[in-house]
């Protein structure tokens, strides 16, 4: 007897422990069990009937509790079961100001489930999933044909669209998020947003090390340090005198800001900074026809591409003691995660990566988030192509800059930038590039980084 209720013992503890493990494997929390009590009374339900529903508050088996409600919009109602979180709040009164802790069930929190159907004929159009720290990020499936069909979006870029999933759409009705994840294992692109938190730890101490120096930094045009660290132009190479009240500042322009970054790099490895020439080197051949093509025999119309792929390729260089040319060190950044983006004119095909021209400023974000995903500890050289203010129809290489991406610790997307020797936000970059292009390079980040 003893035996026997040992070996049950056994099986109700394997049985507790993987329903806790799909609670707890993706660390979000999970209504799967509480919608299956819903299916008839608030999702299949006219919406007369679900009007007379009361928000409800439902607690699942591990003590989790969820909301459920209706909200409505002019065409559309939906229907959240929504997990529950604590907010603080601040409370005015005669007594002055204090701060409370709220209750609250966030519609687009991660454990979020959100059932979105046809205000006229009650037909179910999606369910979402909101699984990541990001609530731009999500995952959702619409009924084609009786079956689900799959979205996989990262900032208004689908990652995946319109993925058949072979399964009847009623299954999300009551799939937990662990479920959705076996199930389209092999056809959503779940690496893109496989966050580990502690890989940024290098990203963050070259962040600091540079915010650090920020102050003694000082813009001046077509300035950089050659290998020896005295001051010189960019252009030519000569000898520049640096300003008596800039004396022991660091006076560099965008250009010579990448440089000093690379510098600190490469400096600790090799004792020397890099050399001037080859990161001038040019790795676009333009046609001798056209005017843009005549315009190129005169002026550089890809100086701060050069300069990033020279620069990019110069540091795996020195790390790897091999010496490579951009074409051959694999520095430039081509991936192609998206196929389409959600705009103000409704779903647009994206062109995603152009050769030689870089990514538009309209998916950089979502561009970043993928690779702060799928390459931590990694930073970008940027380089800005704009219209030329000179000849508008010719789009040039001019500007550029230094890109940071990861993950804080509570798993949201952060994005550290600098530009031109100080720091910049990621929405006043995309205020003024909005219109333009950005080609990437990548660079690994370290915690040897000496920036002199």
């Amino acid at each position: 007897m003893k035996k026997r209720s040992a070996v049950f013992l056994g099986l109700l503890v394997l049985a507790l422990h993987s329903v806790f493990a799909d609670y707890n494997k993706s660390g979000v929390a999970d209504s799967s069990e509480i919608r299956r009590n819903l299916v008839e009374t608030w999702f299949e339900a006219p919406l007369s009937a679900v009007r007379m529903n009361r928000p409800e508050i439902r607690t699942n088996s591990i003590g989790q509790k969820f909301q459920v409600r209706l909200e409505e919009s002019e065409d559309f109602f939906s229907i959240f079961v929504a997990p529950y979180a604590r907010m603080e709040i601040d409370v005015y009164s005669d007594k002055g100001k204090s701060t409370e802790m709220q209750e609250v069930y966030p519609g687009d929190a991660p454990g979020s489930w959100v059932l979105v159907r046809d205000k006229k004929s009650g037909a179910p159009l999606r369910i979402r999933y909101y699984f990541a720290s990001d609530s731009d990020v999500f995952v959702q499936f619409s009924p084609v044909n009786k079956t689900g069909c799959a979205d996989f979006v990262c900032y208004n870029c689908y990652a995946a669209r319109g993925v058949p999933t072979g399964l009847p759409f009623e299954r999300f009705y009551t799939a937990s998020f662990a479920d959705i994840q076996k199930w389209t294992a092999n056809i959503l692109p779940w690496q893109y947003t496989q966050v580990y938190k502690d890989n940024y730890h290098s990203s963050l101490q070259m962040i600091e090390v540079i915010r650090a120096a920020l102050p003694d930094i000082v813009f001046t045009d077509d300035a950089m340090y050659d290998e020896d660290g005295e001051p010189v132009y960019i252009s030519s190479g000569k000898k520049r005198t640096v300003d008596e009240e800039d004396a022991g500042k660091i006076t560099v322009s965008g250009a010579g800001f990448l440089k000093w970054i690379a510098d600190g790099i490469v400096q600790p490895l090799t004792g020397t900074r890099l050399k001037r020439i080859p990161l001038l080197t040019e790795t676009v051949q333009y046609k001798n026809t056209g005017f843009q093509g005549v315009l190129s025999q005169s002026y550089s119309l890809s100086f701060s591409l050069d300069w990033i792929r020279n620069i990019a390729s110069a540091v795996i260089s020195v790390r790897t003691r091999k010496n490579y040319l951009y074409n051959e060190s694999g520095v430039d950044v081509s991936i192609e995660p998206f196929s389409a983006e959600f705009t103000e004119r409704g779903l647009e095909s994206t062109a995603g990566f152009v050769q030689n021209s870089g990514y538009s400023v309209r998916t950089f974000k979502p561009l970043l988030y993928v690779l702060a995903a799928s390459e931590p500890e990694t930073f970008y050289f940027a380089a800005i192509r704009s219209t030329d203010r000179r000849s508008p129809e010719v789009k040039v290489f001019n500007e550029c800059a230094v890109i940071f991406p990861y993950f804080d610790n509570d798993g949201h997307f952060k994005c550290v930038l600098f530009k031109d020797g100080a720091e910049m936000s990621f929405d006043e970059f995309y205020s003024r590039y909005c219109m333009d292009s950005v080609f990437l390079t990548r660079a690994g980040c370290t915690e040897q980084f000496f920036p002199e």
